[in-house]
């Protein structure tokens, strides 16, 4: 988007929707994951507006997402999904809003959670479809079934070589649970996958979701040897555009915070809306 705009502004009741589609997300991958490995293998639980979710070991959908817009969880809510998460050896982490009931941050604190990390949440209105980015000999097409792995593999050979600028990422998860996580995603919750063809290889991958009128744009990598191309904003315009035909009315990405990935979204448009703090109590604590 290139037209004079003023920042986009976030508050209680857009936080609320962006955070209701983030716990659809959680929600329908995890289901997924239970598809795949049994009934018993994880849970959902809704809380507060949110989900607690354990899909398997190590999986980035183990959470508690979207927590904040649906009244503050009682103590024994806490203590039940505390248990669930002990039950698989797993900690529990809380990504919680900013924007969310300030006395649940008093109540976590109280409970012994520790503050691990911050992700900022970007927003972009889609008032019109976004003029596209077309570097000279890029190409950003759908990625089938047929070429999941090369998909995979070069997010993975992107993340490999991370950003290094601003606050790093305090997680990192196995190749084949990052694997089982996409499949789960793009059967169960709807999330598409692109590549940026460059030379005749695929140099980039991306994905995106669609829901409720919002377009989560939820991954995007380069592969080493053919940044610097103008990949990156190929695979964002070209996602965008998409989003804004299909009658999305806007676009949010999650980031670290101060990173190039940051830096590269308000460049194109995106306000900042609000910050997650990231929060974690380890089953061992209880």
């Amino acid at each position: 988007m290139t037209g004079a705009r003023g920042p986009l502004f976030c508050g209680v009741e857009l936080g609320a929707r962006i955070e209701a589609v983030e716990t659809e997300l959680v929600t329908t991958g995890s289901a997924a994951a239970r598809t795949r490995l049994g009934d018993t293998a994880g849970f959902t639980l809704p809380v507060g507006g949110g989900i607690a979710s354990f899909a398997e070991a190590n999986s980035p959908l183990n959470k508690v997402a979207g927590l904040g817009f649906g009244g503050v969880p009682s103590d024994d809510e806490f203590e039940a999904l505390e248990k669930r998460f002990a039950e698989y050896g797993a900690p529990v982490q809380v990504e919680l809003t900013n924007l969310a009931d300030p006395a649940i941050g008093e109540s976590l604190t109280r409970r012994g959670y520790l503050l691990v990390s911050f992700e900022n949440v970007l927003g972009l209105a889609l008032d019109e479809p976004p003029e596209l980015v077309r570097p000279d000999g890029v190409q950003v097409r759908p990625s089938g079934d047929d070429e999941f792995e090369v998909w995979l593999d070069t997010v993975a050979e992107g993340f490999a070589q991370p950003d290094t600028e601003g606050v790093p990422s305090h997680e990192e998860f196995p190749r084949e649970i990052i694997d089982n996580a996409m499949r789960d995603l793009t059967a169960a919750a709807g999330v598409r996958r692109y590549v940026a063809v460059h030379e005749g290889r695929v140099a980039g991958a991306a994905s995106l979701r669609m829901s409720h009128g919002i377009a989560q744009l939820t991954g995007a990598a380069t592969r080493p040897a053919h940044r610097r191309r103008g990949i990156q904003s190929a695979l964002l315009s070209a996602r965008l555009r998409l989003a804004a035909e299909a009658g999305c009315d806007i676009a949010v990405i999650t980031t670290q915070p101060g990173s190039k990935s940051q830096q590269n979204a308000q460049r194109r448009g995106f306000s900042l809306l609000y910050t997650r703090a990231v929060l974690v109590k380890d089953s061992a604590s209880r």
